[in-house]
């Protein structure tokens, strides 16, 4: 008996249907294997581009590093290099970043791997500090201006955040504390005390820090030719949060933020507010500063003498306005930001309510 064509065409259907469910479960099942055999794909690559000392480079084979692809062909040839130079620095987040994203995929997995290179790279860190407490941008390359204790781009400041984390036992590197806590501990409080000294004095009134020190006489120091010795805002203020987020502050330390965060009231531009031109994602075509009512800004770095805005154009001529800079190092620079905006409106009335609380529930005076 001829079953009905509908019925036929109904059966073929659900056979189809059938045959792409077990495909799909089968690419599906391959696909995690794939995985699991891989593990982390991005600490997988930390792995490969984690250098002799323990550190990690920004860049590979001229380009800021990516690990969120796969690495070319230029990139394995670079990391094959038997004489490969060791780059490794603190810059550009580099080697925190590692550090935390191996720490979370050692969580995570369980991978020996990751735990012994996120090691690695804490020991980098703590070979990398100088006796004095500070660090170089770059460890073992100290040539140049790599040498200096740097605070630019926040980059000793992240890597003390980090080392409290671990003393701490906090956050993604908390399973890290029983391991380097106590190393750890040792060298944020060197660079807590180193911190405080650091605090620049004009005329014995202390105000911000600068960007970048000499790490010998640990005076404020040139960096690139357009980053001259100046008070630095924006990394002043990530000076201050390490300092707020220490346990039971000192009175030097309380000294230190109050008297920083007085200088930043002191020197904000009021009414001012910078016009990006041209802006739609990157570099803008032109900036410019503005007269805005309620607006609020800093400038970058304040010179050592007068403590007045300093622009220094390529080359470190300094000029009195935007408009007098070449228009490469005027829109390729965060010459005015917001920095301590947010610190002074919320984060300082909040850190002086919990000291207060802290403080009388302790019974001090």
């Amino acid at each position: 008996m001829r079953m009905p064509m509908r019925v036929l065409s109904m059966q073929r259907v659900r056979m189809c249907v059938l045959q792409i469910c077990v495909l799909l479960t089968a690419m599906l099942a391959a696909s995690a294997g794939v995985v699991a055999a891989e593990g982390d794909p991005v600490a997988e690559r930390m792995l490969q581009a984690q250098t002799a000392s323990g550190g990690w480079p920004k860049h590979l084979a001229g380009e800021a590093i990516d690990y969120t692809r796969p690495f070319n062909a230029v990139e394995h040839t670079v990391l094959a290099q038997v004489d490969r130079p060791d780059d490794a620095t603190i810059d550009n987040n580099a080697t925190t970043r590692e550090i935390l994203h191996l720490a979370r995929a050692w969580r995570d997995s369980g991978e020996q791997r990751y735990r012994d290179s996120a090691l690695r790279g804490v020991d980098y860190l703590l070979g990398a500090q100088y006796p004095n407490g500070g660090w170089p941008q770059f460890y073992p390359d100290r040539s140049g201006y790599r040498s200096q204790v740097t605070f630019n781009d926040d980059a000793m400041t992240r890597v003390v955040g980090l080392l409290q984390d671990i003393a701490e036992g906090k956050g993604d590197v908390a399973a890290l504390a029983p391991l380097r806590g106590e190393a750890a501990r040792a060298a944020v409080d060197r660079a807590i005390a180193l911190i405080l000294d650091l605090q620049v004095r004009i005329d014995g009134v202390p105000t911000v820090w600068a960007a970048q020190y000499d790490e010998t006489t640990l005076a404020p120091a040139t960096a690139r030719s357009y980053e001259l010795p100046s008070l630095s805002s924006a990394e002043s203020v990530d000076i201050v949060r390490l300092l707020m987020r220490q346990p039971d502050p000192s009175p030097a330390i309380v000294d230190a933020v109050e008297r920083a965060c007085d200088w930043f009231a002191a020197h904000a531009l009021r009414n001012a507010a910078i016009e990006r031109i041209g802006a739609s994602g990157g570099r803008p075509r032109d900036v410019r500063l503005v007269e805005r009512a309620g607006a609020t800004l800093w400038a970058r770095f304040y010179d050592l003498e007068r403590q007045a805005p300093l622009l220094v154009d390529r080359g470190g001529e300094v000029v009195g306005a935007l408009p007098e800079m070449s228009r490469e190092r005027r829109t390729g620079y965060a010459w005015y930001g917001t920095w301590p905006e947010r610190l002074l409106e919320k984060e300082l009335p909040a850190w002086r309510r919990g000291l207060a609380t802290s403080r009388a529930s302790s019974g001090h005076r």
